[in-house]
Formats: structure tokens, sequence, C-alpha cells
């Protein structure tokens, strides 16, 4: 069986990604709904190929970047979404996007998240109480 790609964050990616998902922990132990940024259109505009591509490009709680990609976080009731894209809008594909949502979800097992592959954009869903005592921090 092949590894994943290496992600090799920088400092800074790695205490942006601490920093968002104490915040998501937070937000799940309040029982608070997770939701995407309010629509700015001078920072983004609705893609004219698919409709994801776009979310989350305003500043926001639940996003960060490492490396080339991109992911961005939304709650869905009992469940929890990870997105992942290039940051350029090209093309991800599967391996890639594991990569970034090993880095991102850190302990929590692989068998709980549910993947909805795409071309441009892939998506994790998982639920929200997975991430309580198995989420690795720093």
């Amino acid at each position: 069986m092949s590894s994943l790609p290496l992600i090799s964050p920088s400092t800074e990616e790695g205490a942006r990604r601490n920093e968002v998902m104490k915040r998501i922990l937070d937000f799940v132990v309040a029982n608070k709904t997770i939701k995407l940024p309010e629509f700015d259109s001078s920072l983004s505009r609705p893609d004219d190929r698919f409709a994801l591509l776009s979310l989350g490009l305003e500043p926001n709680d639940f996003s960060g970047t490492v490396a080339e990609y991109r992911y961005q976080f939304e709650g869905e009731e009992d469940l929890l979404h990870l997105m992942v894209t290039h940051i350029d809008g090209t093309p991800i594909n599967t391996r890639d996007a594991q990569a970034v949502a090993s880095f991102v979800l850190q302990g929590l097992p692989t068998a709980l998240i549910w993947l909805r592959s795409g071309q441009f954009s892939q998506h994790f869903y998982f639920g929200h109480d997975d991430l309580i005592g198995n989420l690795v921090l720093d």
C-alpha cells in the first residue's frame, strides 16, 4: 500500500491548524454550529463551474492553508465537513487532499471519516464528537 504524500507544514501553518482545531473543539463542546463566513463579493465570487471553489476565501475562524492547499470547515447537524482545494483553484487529487486532512485531523481514526471525492475539491465528513478525545493538538 502506498503512503500519502508528505506535507511539511511551516511553523505558522501548524500554529494556524492548532488555532482552528481548538476553536472547533470549543464549538463542539458548546454545541454551537460552525458556519461558513458571510459572502464578501470584494474577495470572492461564485465560481462559474463549481459552487464550492470560492467558499471560505473570506477571512474566517474555521479555515487555513498548508503548502498549496486551502481547507475550510463547516458544521452540518451532527457532522463536520472539511473541504480541501488547491489555493489556485486547479484540480486536486484524492491522495493529496487526504494528506491535508491527515495533517488537519491528526489523531482522528481514518475509519471514522467519510470521503466525497471531486475534481476541484475533496470533501471529508465525520462526527463532531469523534474529535473529542482523538484530535491531537501541539
